[in-house]
């Protein structure tokens, strides 16, 4: 019989340390989980014993993780998914084709605009056992994949190949290439004069090469919070933006958009999931949909901006 590795933490050590990153502190952990306050820093000193690191800083204003920690509850977070998903698909065995479940899914705001409604709206028809759970998260820093990474999404749509490498233990794949085009009020005779209007999802790696290089491109004046705001900015006659295809899809008539060449920048959206979560039901199901409804044969982008598959 097989012996269980004294340094193994077992799921309900895992839980406390989630609840304690979830709700700040090991009392309001303890009432989370039914547990005493001292059952709970009795687990979390047996779990910091195992690992041989300090897994939170205690103080007045509750408990934090420490970057261990930070990893500890990263992968606490997949691993008692991965539980959740084994006992899901082992239930389902016996059944072909049917995927149930939840599905955390986190997408950038424009992906989650006009990429994921008829996604979604395919996967409900064809898997109603499957509970999509939707996160709009900012494209910044660690983005919709940093969700995937620290388990508190299950995939992500995210933009591929920016400055961050994709983090240990994801995979990840393309469904479509999106060009950026010069944006303006409609009708005006000199968009590049005018001043630029900008948000910080919009620049990343990918881009910056070609921004670089080009001198008509000013110093933005203008910084908003999101896509939305910088169209309405322009559409006002605030100034000029260079946006991707996504953000442009159902732009309104008074915005203009410009063609900006053959040699545009373009961006890669793609999804990322956990390793140990690529093959199961529930986002196989959603991989199934999702490339169904990235839309097909368009090679260049037309006037009104257009978003090209990746092959």
């Amino acid at each position: 019989m097989a012996r269980t590795n004294e340094s193994d933490l077992a799921p309900h050590e895992l839980r406390v340390l989630v609840a304690i990153a979830d709700t700040g502190g090991f009392s309001a952990a303890a009432g989370a989980l039914g547990m005493t306050q001292s059952a709970v820093s009795h687990s979390v000193r047996g779990s910091e014993r195992k690992i041989g690191a300090v897994l939170f800083e205690r103080g007045r204003a509750g408990a934090r993780p420490t970057p261990a920690g930070e990893q500890a509850v990263a992968y606490a977070r997949r691993i008692l998914r991965l539980l959740d998903v084994l006992s899901a698909e082992a239930r389902g065995a016996a059944r072909t084709d049917v995927a149930e479940g939840p599905l955390r899914i986190a997408a950038f705001r424009s992906a989650a605009l006009h990429l994921l409604p008829p996604a979604l709206a395919r996967l409900r028809a064809r898997h109603p056992g499957i509970e999509p759970h939707v996160r709009i998260v900012r494209e910044v820093g660690r983005g919709t994949a940093g969700e995937v990474a620290d388990g508190k999404a299950d995939m992500a749509i995210a933009t591929l190949g920016g400055s961050l490498p994709l983090p240990p233990g994801l995979v990840a794949h393309a469904l479509l290439e999106e060009p950026y085009a010069l944006v303006h009020a409609a009708g005006h005779a000199a968009p590049r004069s005018l001043p630029l209007v900008d948000w910080a999802e919009n620049c990343g790696s990918y881009t910056r090469d070609w921004w670089a290089a080009q001198d008509w491109i000013p110093n933005a004046t203008i910084e908003a919070e999101d896509d939305g705001a910088v169209l309405s900015l322009v559409s006002a006659g605030h100034g000029m933006a260079i946006m991707p295809a996504l953000s442009l899809v159902g732009a309104p008539n008074a915005v203009g958009i410009t063609d900006l060449g053959s040699e545009r920048p373009t961006r890669q959206v793609g999804y990322v999931t956990a390793s140990e979560l690529a093959g199961s039901a529930v986002v196989r199901a959603f991989v199934r949909e999702l490339r169904a409804t990235v839309p097909q044969g368009r090679e260049h982008a037309p006037p009104r901006g257009s978003i090209r598959p990746h092959a």
